[in-house]
């Protein structure tokens, strides 16, 4: 298994009580597939740079997982699919 991080840039229009269902929707397709969630830290709103969908501010979370490299591009598929995650970003961590 290889090791990522994810960060998901979350609609701003998701509420408290749903962003950690969303959150909890990630890790668990994560550990479905036989990966391990290590960490997740919400970094909270944050202003974006550009405009994404009008919306200029969004959720950030950081994820740090356990994941075989064939099974990323399901995760992406997966998140793409999702209407509250405007952005995602997968990168392999070193180390």
């Amino acid at each position: 298994m290889t090791d990522y991080e994810l960060v998901t840039v979350i609609s701003p229009e998701v509420d408290g009580e749903r962003l950690p269902e969303i959150i909890e929707q990630v890790g668990k397709f994560i550990t479905d597939e036989g990966g391990m969630v290590e960490s997740t830290e919400q970094w909270g709103i944050r202003k974006l740079a550009y405009p994404i969908k009008k919306f200029m501010e969004a959720n950030y979370v950081l994820t740090r997982f356990k994941l075989e490299p064939n099974l990323t591009k399901k995760l992406g598929a997966e998140l793409r699919a999702s209407e509250e995650i405007l952005r995602h970003l997968i990168v392999t961590r070193e180390g």
